[in-house]
């Protein structure tokens, strides 16, 4: 099973300033849509569809992670358009959304998640090993570091999100 190993931090504004001035090189820029079919306290099982926003290519995953914090499992893979919708359908959740930005930043590479349903954008940093992670020194303009705060954590906000659709219909 692949670990990954991230720091996420709040944003209080998206970084359009740095990536006009080059500070930041974008590589990508994606539509996710993710929905859970299981979570408990500290695994998940996921899919997404990941829309290419330039190109217009559409891929589906599903994704299996176990943890909490700068270092979780992960086992995640490739799934058919035809077993997504058959998932999603079944569960018949509201998907979470959210557009995420791919940028170099120096050496590092980010993501930056700006969330639809909620005001929330978040940046992700992802490392090679933990004690890389542990002495990364985040930029200005970083806010919060949220890696350890489920709070802020995707399935959270999808339950959050579930919640408020049932008290809407």
């Amino acid at each position: 099973m692949a670990l990954e190993i991230e720091r996420k931090f709040l944003l209080h504004e998206y970084p359009q300033a740095l990536i006009k001035s080059g500070e930041l090189a974008v590589r990508s820029r994606r539509r996710i849509e993710q929905t859970y079919l299981a979570i408990e306290d500290t695994q998940e099982l996921r899919v997404r569809r990941i829309t290419d926003l330039v190109t217009g290519d559409v891929e589906y995953t599903q994704t299996f992670k176990r943890g909490h914090g700068i270092s979780r499992e992960e086992i995640e893979y490739s799934i058919s358009e035809g077993l997504y919708e058959q998932l999603t359908q079944a569960f018949l959740a509201v998907p979470l959304t959210k557009e995420r930005t791919t940028a170099d930043l120096g050496s590092n590479v980010i993501e930056i998640d700006e969330y639809d349903q909620l005001e929330l954008l978040v940046v992700e940093v992802e490392f090679d090993s933990i004690e890389e992670a542990l002495q990364f020194e985040a930029p200005d303009w970083f806010g919060e570091d949220i890696s350890q705060s489920k709070r802020y954590s995707n399935k959270t906000v999808w339950r959050e999100l579930q919640q408020q659709a049932a008290l809407n219909n």
